[in-house]
C-alpha cells in the first residue's frame, strides 16, 4: 500500500520499490494541492480503472499498477486486491486525470485536506492523530 504525504502545498504519493516495479515508474506522484479536485472513498477500486495500462500491470483482482490510458487521461493505479482504496480526482495537473489507491488511510488523506498543515512533508495518518 502507498504511503501518502501532505504538506500545505503538495500531496506525495510514495512509491516502494516493489510498486515502483510494477508501475514501471521511478519516481514517487507529486500533485500540488490545487489540483486536487475531489476524493472519494471506495471498497473496490477494480471499479474505478478505465483504459489500459501502458505502462503497467493488469492481474485481475490481485494487481493492478501503473498508468492506465483511456479517451478519458491518464489514470496512475496502484490496487491489490479489495482492499479499501481511495479515488483522488485531478484537475490541470499534467500528468494524470485520476489516481486511484488502495491505502488504509483514505480517510485519514480526507481528514488532513481539510486541516492546515504544517509545511514539511507528514504522512496523513500521523497529520489527523
Amino acid at each position: 500500500m502507498v504511503t501518502l504525504l501532505l504538506d500545505s502545498t503538495q500531496l506525495e504519493v510514495v512509491l516502494s520499490p516493489t510498486e515502483r516495479a510494477l508501475s514501471f515508474r521511478k519516481t514517487n506522484i507529486v500533485v500540488p494541492r490545487e489540483h486536487i479536485d475531489r476524493v472519494q472513498l471506495t471498497d473496490d477500486a477494480w471499479t474505478w480503472i478505465r483504459g489500459v495500462p501502458n505502462p503497467g500491470i493488469n492481474l485481475p483482482v490481485a494487481v493492478g499498477a501503473g498508468t492506465w490510458k483511456s479517451a478519458g487521461g491518464n489514470d496512475f493505479v496502484i490496487i491489490r486486491g479489495r482492499k479499501p482504496s481511495v479515488v483522488v480526482d485531478l484537475v490541470g495537473h499534467d500528468e494524470f486525470e485520476r489516481l486511484v489507491l488502495t491505502t488504509k488511510h483514505g480517510v485519514a488523506l480526507v481528514k488532513a485536506l481539510r486541516l492546515d498543515v504544517a509545511s514539511e512533508p507528514e504522512d496523513v495518518a500521523d497529520i489527523v492523530a
